[in-house]
């Protein structure tokens, strides 16, 4: 997260983050975002070779 607030769903965990703060987690897993004040993040996704 680069500015603001926001939570964040992972397989049924929610995560409130603040500027500064990283997550990694597994594409194939539930999730979602939602803003608790504006905020700015940048994704990064790294993709595996195929059928990992």
């Amino acid at each position: 997260i680069l500015d603001g607030e926001c939570e964040v769903w992972i397989a049924g965990e929610t995560h409130q983050m603040t500027a500064g703060e990283t997550i990694i987690f597994p594409a194939n897993v539930p999730h979602a975002l939602s803003a608790i004040t504006r905020f700015k993040m940048s994704l990064t996704m790294i993709r595996g070779s195929e059928g990992t």
